[in-house]
């Protein structure tokens, strides 16, 4: 593992070590045990798309690895003056022992590692986002004992979130069922991938997606960038919410994940958000711990 591009590069041993360290930086974390794995490392966290969990949780956890987290927005680097990115890599390379970026071209993130010589972590891409879909499969595993055999549906808008879920899902046991208009599905040779790999659905009918479902997950409508399209994209999406109907047909026991940030009453209602609130907010702490085990996969001599 020298990079984290997106899942895809991931077998299923590597993202069990990854969670695996998870819980053991979680446990020590929370019993006060010092992990200064990263004594004088340097992290770099380019920003093209702004942030709260990512920002956060990684440069706590370089903090509590001991390392060192430099943010770095488009408004402060020559990237965002018309740099090529693969100039920044070579710059970079030379200052820094890691970079995490957010962006919204996968190819930025592919050209860093390319033209670089330093681990670099996608942050998130439109295409894919691989940090939060460890934290997901950390958070199922806690909760459910394991990953394996559950069922896995998400319902919305077949974007960056669906194609490493269905990746990150499909990978770890999961059976995964996808519920999107036709409109909005996934990247097709990711479902093609999901379905020649595992036990793979994707409709339009949202009740049959979510069907006996062990863990339910959806994500806003409208992502990052694509706020001009908010109100086109609710009639489009208008119905494709998880509410008490929808909870009526998954397991009585399913979980609900969110991403983060929450649209009450759009993809989620209130009552079922709160309902769940607990497991999804342990989710969003779990960005910290997972990403810290990237870290360290990545960093550590």
């Amino acid at each position: 593992m020298k990079h984290l591009l997106k899942l895809m590069d991931l077998s299923t041993n590597e993202i069990n070590e990854i969670l695996n360290l998870a819980d053991q930086l979680k446990y020590e974390k929370k019993h006060g045990i010092e992990h200064h794995l990263l004594k004088g490392k340097t992290l770099g966290m380019i920003f093209l798309k702004s942030s709260t969990r990512t920002r956060v949780s990684f440069e706590v956890g370089m903090y509590d690895l001991g390392g060192t987290a430099l943010f770095l927005s488009s408004n402060d680097i020559q990237l965002g003056r018309g740099e090529p990115v693969k100039d920044t890599a070579r710059v970079l390379s030379g200052y820094l022992d890691g970079i995490m970026i957010r962006t919204f071209k996968q190819s930025d993130v592919e050209t860093l590692a390319e033209y670089g010589n330093i681990p670099i972590i996608n942050g998130l891409t439109d295409y894919c986002h691989p940090c939060q879909v460890l934290a997901d499969l950390m958070t199922i595993r806690e909760i459910k004992g394991s990953i394996k055999g559950n069922k896995f549906c998400y319902i919305g808008d077949g974007n960056n979130m669906a194609n490493s879920l269905i990746v990150g899902g499909i990978k770890m046991g999961m059976s995964v069922s996808i519920g999107c208009p036709d409109s909005h599905q996934p990247d097709p040779e990711i479902m093609k991938w999901a379905s020649e790999n595992g036990d793979f659905k994707c409709t339009s009918d949202i009740y049959e997606a979510a069907k006996d479902a062990d863990v339910l997950y959806t994500d806003v409508w409208a992502s990052m960038g694509q706020e001009s399209e908010a109100e086109r994209r609710k009639k489009i999406f208008a119905g494709y919410q998880i509410n008490d109907s929808v909870m009526a047909v998954a397991k009585p026991d399913a979980i609900v994940l969110h991403c983060l940030p929450a649209h009450r009453e759009e993809e989620i209602t209130a009552k079922v958000f709160e309902e769940h609130a607990k497991e999804i907010f342990e989710e969003a702490e779990n960005r910290l711990h997972a990403q810290k085990a990237v870290l360290v996969k990545l960093l550590k001599d």
